[in-house]
């Protein structure tokens, strides 16, 4: 509890002074000072800052003794002053926002940033995510700054807050171990998520304002990457985002009235997320042979030659 008063503004030190004070009521600063270990001009100091702080009270006399405000009330108080605090300083930031936002962008300094260093990338892409307020649209490919991890918290977060996410996925990744079950916990958390067969490039754009895509779209090397603001270039990404959105097929658990069981609909979206047949013979816990046998049974009831155009059809009755 030493640190406790260190999110209220106040450090360490006070936090200690203010135990102090809780525990022996009414003690003077001699006193304060000899079980604090400290000299009575420095617990003089801090216990000022707590005065002003309305957490504890000075009591006239001589000498002059220190009462705890009740800590309930004085706590909230401080809290509620932070929180305006924050508030106001939130406030700022907005306005100097729009204010760079309205601010002309002639040059392409303007336009593009180039974020360079393994730590600034990973520092770029949980402020990107973080700060979006309405939407997140991601196209998401190989290679990787690292191999495929777990989850995503920032999206998660963002989720929570009502940010909606659409992303687009390269089908062949979701072989890697892990991946197919990142997707799935995303879309049951919120993730409108599609794939296409094969995806050549690589984005996340939030709030249609800011984007950040790769130096190359075919470089293994991820350290560095292009920040790019509100401008011509960035509609281009977004238009690109929608053009492959509108190619690729859906992912989603829907349970429409009619059509295929709950089995083969899992499987159709296996099928769409272009997994091999031993990938989903693991998932389904059943035999490649059976998945080749029922893969070829929706083919055939679907009229289609090809595992994706399968998967296409499916989509486009509502199967998926």
């Amino acid at each position: 509890m030493t640190g406790m008063l260190e999110p209220l503004g106040l450090g360490g030190v006070e936090s200690v002074v203010y135990l102090q004070v809780i525990s022996g009521p009414g003690r003077t600063v001699a006193e304060l000072a000899a079980g604090l270990g400290m000299t009575n001009g420095r617990t003089r100091g801090l216990l000022a800052r707590l005065v002003e702080a309305g957490l504890i009270t000075r009591v006239t006399g001589s000498p002059v003794r220190y009462l705890p405000a009740p800590p309930d009330v004085a706590v909230d108080a401080l809290v509620r002053r932070r929180q305006e605090e924050l508030e106001q300083v939130r406030g700022y930031a907005h306005a100097l926002a729009r204010q760079l936002q309205e601010a002309p962008r002639g040059r392409v300094a303007d336009m593009i940033e180039l974020v360079e260093g393994e730590q600034a990338v990973v520092e770029h892409s949980v402020r990107l995510q973080m700060g979006a307020r309405k939407e997140v649209l991601i196209v998401d490919c190989p290679p990787y700054l690292y191999s495929p991890s777990p989850g995503n918290p920032q999206q998660a977060q963002s989720m929570r807050r009502g940010v909606e996410y659409r992303a687009i996925y390269h089908a062949p990744i979701l072989d890697q171990p892990g991946r197919m079950d990142d997707l799935l916990a995303n879309t049951a958390a919120g993730e409108d998520a599609r794939v296409l067969p094969s995806v050549r490039m690589k984005m996340v754009i939030a709030d249609r304002r800011e984007a950040l895509i790769p130096v190359s779209f075919e470089a293994v090397e991820l350290h560095s990457l292009v920040l790019v603001h509100s401008s011509p270039l960035l509609a281009a990404l977004v238009t690109s985002f929608e053009h492959l959105w509108v190619q690729a097929i859906p992912l989603s658990g829907g349970q429409n009235d009619g059509g295929p069981g709950k089995a083969d609909r899992e499987m159709l979206a296996m099928l769409a997320a272009g997994m091999k047949d031993r990938a989903i013979a693991r998932a389904l816990g059943i035999t490649e042979r059976s998945v080749t046998r029922r893969v070829a049974h929706l083919l055939n009831s679907l009229g289609a030659e090809t595992r994706f155009q399968a998967a296409l059809r499916a989509a486009k009755l509502g199967w998926l």
